[in-house]
């Protein structure tokens, strides 16, 4: 083989080369509203697992009600204490009270306090000091177990 022979081989792999990367790049074009496709229909696939998982649960207990993540739960004012709590976020006993009444005809401080207070010794609600009450909310493990429950992404 001769030096020109030599450089047309080494021309005709440049250009090989080339066509592959440019060939390459056309399918990484080409593939990408796939995968985004494959993305969306892993989502989707977790939703409907999600809204299956909530009809079940229906189902199995006629309502999603706390007991189903806090077994033990068996006390009406703790479990309503408990929705309130999922619903609305932070509140202090005062707030707590007002929604239980309106829930429940009737409420006392003290009884919401005695539950409260069980409640955060079970590591079910966690109190955070204010500077002029407390606030209690539900416990990030109580909250944790709900979504794993209802394979809700993090």
């Amino acid at each position: 083989m001769g030096e020109e022979e030599d450089e047309d081989i080494r021309k005709e792999l440049k250009e090989l080369s080339a066509k592959i990367d440019r060939l390459e790049e056309t399918l990484t074009k080409i593939s990408a509203p796939y995968s985004d496709l494959v993305g969306y229909l892993a989502k989707f696939q977790n939703i409907s697992q999600s809204y299956f998982k909530l009809l079940d649960l229906y189902d199995k207990h006629g309502s999603l009600s706390p007991e189903i993540i806090i077994p033990g739960l068996k006390d009406p004012i703790s479990k309503d204490i408990i929705v309130i709590l999922f619903n609305k976020k932070e509140q202090n006993i005062s707030q707590i009270t007002e929604e239980l009444k309106k829930r429940r005809g009737t409420a006392s401080r003290r009884i919401v306090r005695e539950k409260l207070k069980a409640l955060e010794e079970q590591d079910v609600v966690v109190c955070k000091e204010g500077t002029k009450t407390k606030k209690y909310s539900i416990s990030p493990e109580v909250v944790e177990k709900w979504s794993q429950l209802l394979y809700l992404p993090k």
